[in-house]
């Protein structure tokens, strides 16, 4: 992997800063392998006094530095230059793609994988607008991204500037305002703004949960000599924490009736504090299709996957063993995770714990709730230290099991996904410590339905933004964060749509794309003939046929087409052991029914169903 910095730190603190020496003029930045000042940005003549005064770009990199941001994605162009350029010779690793979407994917994950703050710059509008979709997915997903755009200088604004970006040109609430996208959003129109900017943004990511924010930077003022001190910035992570009265309400509650545990992607962190509480008391546990892996899927207690894609036998548990009250931990309970189910309800309620207080209820309106604002790990552990010391408070023999696939591979035809899912669990998941993620569409239902994981953090997906390009790019990302072997499951629509092979390539990231290769977008198929919408006359969904082995070698990378079910194991092991970014090329059974029912029948609910008009 093409590593450009190696002196990189393993812990980060945002309290470290600036200091002034004002006999020399000099800006001294304190950071963890000592101190540095800055040499000036612009290759002109200067005097010995300004050579030794950072720009307002430099400033802004250092601040950055001293976050711990680590990696930088991005698409250049001229308004962002100044900034670009000083991003590549600093000590942050910097990333050039081939689209601000994939730059905001592959961002995204590298922060999932590294768990450090990253930075995606672009330069002005189409930049900005074309990195929108993966930065919302980055708030959506709860990623800690920095935004870094460039800006019209205010004298040219309204005059017809290239790629002009300003309120003439583009909307300014929400963009370059606080909001839905961003956390904290603002444009830099001079140095002096630099110390509430480093104040805001070690702030923000010092809180638990996302933190997306916009720094826009007028072209000009990124070369502007900075005339400011920049104090250190201190901020120590607050952990939301249940009162004692809450504490014991829950315990009380949770000591006197049956309950299982509904698992979120927000309670990743407290995988063991979870096992330990439900192995104490023998409930069954469930989790959401992004929570995945925190509790072993191969444990008696686990009953399956809710939601998009997920497991018959946690119905089947609802149906016939409906507990008095669920512990739901770190997950909305939205649509992905709950289609908003009435099956899925207690008899008593929910007891809901979340580090956003906004979260508990919101679901499930008119169900009873406890809500709990806490983060889920501090909690469980309280949980724990005060439940009585009993054993198997519920039988836990009579537990439903996720179903399983008894796989017996065919000699001839097209590759089963189911065929191809087992393959990929015995060589990646049980055989190789790789990450996966999977891409929206038929590929997330069949890899979340069919995949099991025994640890977190092996296996993502979007199904909050559920953009398509997500895993294309993101993959790029996560093996770039987590220095090691990452594998996206994608359709072919998606990798047609985004991919950033190219950018892999150029950086030596060893990603791996496993195509199900379909000729059509299979999921969008599908749905339309079970909500009966295809009608007379057919719709469109097919693509032509693609040989995405011959895309990746003309890329640069390497590649393989698998035709038939006896070729899967030699293609993926081909895949691990590669050392360049490597295709796979699965040519896909599109006639199998992908396991989507349930978001077929939520749709259905929703309206999103042929009305019968009479019409021939």
């Amino acid at each position: 992997m093409n590593t450009k910095s190696l002196n990189k730190n393993a812990n980060y603190s945002p309290a470290l800063g600036t200091k002034i020496n004002p006999s020399s003029n000099q800006i001294s930045f304190e950071t963890s392998t000592g101190s540095s000042i800055f040499s000036p940005a612009s290759p002109n003549e200067k005097s010995p006094e300004s050579e030794l005064t950072p720009t307002v770009a430099e400033a802004l990199v250092e601040i950055l530095e001293n976050l711990g941001v680590n990696y930088a994605f991005g698409v250049s162009g001229g308004g962002i230059g100044p900034l670009w350029a000083t991003l590549n010779r600093s000590n942050i690793e910097l990333l050039h793609f081939r689209h601000e979407s994939g730059a905001a994917f592959a961002a995204t994950e590298a922060y999932f994988a590294s768990d450090r703050p990253v930075v995606v710059f672009t330069t002005t509008g189409p930049g900005i607008t074309n990195a929108l979709t993966g930065l919302f997915a980055a708030r959506g997903e709860g990623a800690k991204v920095i935004f870094l755009s460039a800006a019209t200088s205010t004298g040219n604004r309204g005059r017809g500037a290239c790629q002009e970006t300003s309120a003439h040109t583009m909307p300014f609430s929400g963009i370059f305002t606080s909001g839905p996208l961003f956390n904290y959003a603002t444009i830099l129109e001079s140095g002096d703004q630099l110390p509430e900017i480093s104040r805001r943004l070690a702030q923000g990511l010092a809180q638990p949960g996302s933190f997306v924010a916009h720094i826009s930077v007028p072209t000009p003022i990124q070369t502007t000599p900075l005339k400011v001190q920049i104090p250190d910035q201190g901020f120590f992570q607050s952990v939301a924490t249940a009162n004692e009265e809450a504490i014991a309400e829950c315990v009380k509650l949770l000591s006197a009736e049956s309950f299982a545990i509904w698992v979120g992607f927000g309670a990743r962190h407290a995988a063991e504090e979870i096992r330990q509480l439900a192995e104490k008391t023998g409930a069954a546990v469930m989790t959401s299709p992004r929570a995945k892996g925190i509790f072993p899927e191969h444990h008696p207690q686990f009953i399956g996957v809710t939601g998009f894609s997920g497991h018959l036998s946690v119905l089947t548990y609802m149906q016939e063993q409906r507990p008095q009250r669920i512990l739901v931990l770190g997950t909305r309970l939205g649509e992905p995770t709950s289609f908003w189910s009435p099956a899925m309800t207690p008899i008593n309620g929910f007891i809901h714990v979340d580090i956003d207080p906004q979260v508990p209820g919101v679901a499930y309106p008119s169900v009873e709730t406890l809500a709990v604002h806490s983060e889920i790990k501090t909690f469980l552990k309280a949980i724990l230290k005060h439940l009585p010391e009993r054993l198997n408070w519920f039988p836990t023999s009579s537990l439903p099991r996720p179903e399983t696939y008894t796989n017996t591979q065919r000699t001839n035809g097209l590759v089963r996904p189911e065929a191809l899912m087992d393959a990929i669990q015995r060589l990646i998941v049980e055989d190789s410590d790789a990450s996966i993620l999977a891409e929206a569409g038929n590929s997330f239902a069949w890899a979340t339905n069919l995949l099991r994981f025994n640890q977190p953090d092996r296996y993502r997906i979007s199904t909050g933004f559920g953009s398509m390009g997500h895993a294309t790019t993101g993959v790029v990302g996560a093996a770039l964060g987590r220095k090691g072997k990452a594998v996206a499951i994608v359709g072919d629509g998606a990798m047609l749509m985004n991919n950033e092979v190219s950018t892999a390539v150029r950086f030596e990231i060893p990603s791996v794309w496993i195509v199900l290769n379909d000729g059509r977008y299979n999921m969008c198929a599908q749905g339309m003939a079970l909500q009966g919408l295809s009608g007379n006359v057919p719709i469109d969904t097919e693509i032509p046929s693609t040989d995405f082995t011959a895309i990746a070698r003309a890329m640069g990378a390497d590649g393989i087409c698998v035709n038939t079910e006896s070729d899967l194991e030699a293609a993926l092991e081909k895949a691990l052991a590669s050392t360049v970014p490597f295709i796979v090329d699965v040519k896909i059974d599109s006639t199998r029914p992908a396991p989507i029912g349930g978001r077929i029948q939520s749709l259905i609910q929703q309206g999103a169903i042929e009305a019968k008009t009479g019409r021939s």
